[in-house]
């Protein structure tokens, strides 16, 4: 059976006592290129949009749509951890580090979180709840999960414009057979993420040949 998203985590939360809960989500953890990026956003529970569910889940017609009307109903703030960041800190702690940014840039401090994922990020500003597959069970944390998406993918476009070749405008970075060939013809470029093993092998394989 299909199951949307609910309020059903932020009426428990409100029932607690609690009342500014935000949603916080990350993307691109996976990406050989591009930064990590994170979303807190909270929800004006009397002006909810109509589909809120997982990005990933969603076209991106309807993704792009959904971002004008969370921007427009919500307080949203969104992160972008870099590459130099990701390699020296590593992508679990730079998603972590997104998530937290996220939630200190909203214009009012919540007062409990909605993570997704099994771990809370540290140290917590205020009280929290890790929700595995928040993104599908949420309507705060699918909210961020889309206005997340939809800049990190704006940005990839972005990059890509100025590194044709990668499939960076339809790959977001990950490394798909185009994006891996283009790395052997084309090389590494600054957006890069060195630490990740395709990336290293490469620059390794350079090294070795041009000692």
């Amino acid at each position: 059976m299909k199951t949307m998203p609910d309020f059903s985590y932020e009426s428990t939360a409100l029932a607690q006592g609690f009342t500014r809960i935000a949603g916080v989500d990350e993307v691109g953890r996976g990406p050989l290129a591009g930064p990590v990026t994170a979303a807190a956003v909270m929800l004006d529970k009397t002006h909810i949009p109509e589909g809120l569910n997982d990005s990933k889940k969603l076209t991106e017609k309807r993704r792009v749509a959904l971002d004008a009307q969370i921007r427009a109903t919500a307080q949203v703030c969104i992160v972008h951890v870099s590459v130099e960041e990701i390699d020296e800190i590593n992508i679990l702690q730079a998603s972590m580090q997104a998530m937290l940014r996220a939630v200190a840039g909203l214009r009012e401090a919540p007062d409990h979180l909605l993570i997704d994922g099994n771990r809370l990020p540290q140290p917590m500003p205020c009280s929290g709840q890790a929700v595995v597959k928040g993104d599908g069970k949420s309507l705060s944390i699918a909210a961020a999960s889309i206005v997340a998406k939809v800049a990190r993918d704006r940005l990839m476009v972005d990059l890509a414009q100025q590194h044709p070749g990668y499939g960076w405008e339809s790959n977001a970075g990950y490394g798909t057979s185009v994006h891996l060939k283009a790395l052997q013809d084309l090389g590494v470029t600054q957006h890069h993420r060195r630490t990740f093993a395709p990336i290293r092998n490469i620059l390794l394989q350079q090294k070795s040949s041009n000692p």
